[in-house]
């Protein structure tokens, strides 16, 4: 691991601890020739994951991708960011955990909705309005409804 601060290659371990909800390692690490200190995460390397659109097409799964849609929902919503990384943590937990290579982009927004619920309720509906395309208001209230049941 090169130095951030030197560009040394020669740098050492600390610290590792496991980082809640995800598949990472926090590493602490100290550089040999200057002695300064910096962090990094370590992630396990996942099969590739090729998501099926709804006209068929296949494309390479992109976490940027899900992150924007969902950051975008949550415009001035009062979500702390790191609330926001640990869903698509746990989303992209899900998604992977099917263990298939290939996965419909419709699945990915079903994962998302469920997520999206307990998140918050604006940033819910605001995902939904996109996702489930409406285009009308009777099935935006229709949605409302159902995200009102119990």
């Amino acid at each position: 691991m090169r130095c951030p601060f030197c560009n040394q290659d020669n740098t050492k371990v600390v610290d590792s601890r496991p980082v809640e909800d995800t598949n990472s390692i926090r590493r602490r690490r100290m550089c040999d020739v200057c002695g300064k200190r910096f962090t990094t995460y370590e992630k396990v390397e996942t099969i590739p994951l090729s998501v099926i659109k709804k006209d068929q097409n296949r494309e390479q799964y992109d976490r940027e991708k899900l992150q924007a849609g969902i950051l975008r929902a949550c415009y001035k919503r009062p979500i702390p960011i790191e609330k926001i990384e640990g869903m698509i943590d746990s989303i992209e937990g899900v998604i992977f955990n099917t263990e298939d290579r290939e996965i419909p982009s419709t699945r990915i927004g079903e994962v998302v909705m469920e997520h999206m619920k307990d998140l918050d309720a604006v940033a819910y509906v605001r995902f939904a309005s996109v996702y489930r395309e409406f285009k009308d208001v009777s099935t935006f209230m229709d949605e409302l409804k159902k995200f009102m049941e119990p």
